[in-house]
């Protein structure tokens, strides 16, 4: 193929809309937005929820019940084995080192130890919650498991 055979593929660049430009063109006058109102004035636009005046949607629906969405507590799970395959034998961890090593995404996260996997290292770890099958195999090893508030 040779760069003077090469054609535009039709419809690919669609010619723009012009309005105003007398009532034979089909988009004269009031150029396609109607009489009067917002979609009529220049820089009017209906949010998507306007339902012209009547009560809207989410007005009309019964609001029942509670939602926990606010006051959730979200912890970070880390699992004993991610421990194991990490960090060296003796070492302390806490929220700092877990983000370091990229287990945890932000330092303000909240951690809790899960007990999936095995663990062979003596480690020290601090975090706001144990799973009770992770504090057995962390002080099984002789590693110690300080909860943090």
């Amino acid at each position: 193929m040779l760069s003077n055979e090469i054609t535009s593929i039709a419809g690919a660049h669609k010619r723009a809309r012009r309005v105003g430009r007398g009532n034979g063109s089909g988009y004269g006058k009031t150029s396609g937005r109607g009489h009067k109102g917002c979609g009529q004035r220049a820089g009017g636009s209906v949010r998507a929820s306007y339902e012209g005046g009547q009560m809207p949607l989410f007005r009309r629906i019964p609001k029942r019940g509670f939602s926990n969405f606010n006051f959730v507590r979200r912890y970070e799970i880390v699992n004993v084995s991610q421990l194991e395959l990490y960090f060296d034998d003796g070492s302390t961890i806490d929220v700092d080192k877990l983000v370091g090593a990229g287990l945890v995404d932000s330092v303000e996260s909240k951690v809790k130890i899960l007990g999936d996997g095995h663990l062979t290292k003596k480690l020290a770890v601090t975090a706001q919650k144990f799973s009770k099958s992770a504090e057995q195999k962390i002080s099984g090893c002789g590693g110690t498991a300080k909860v943090v508030a």
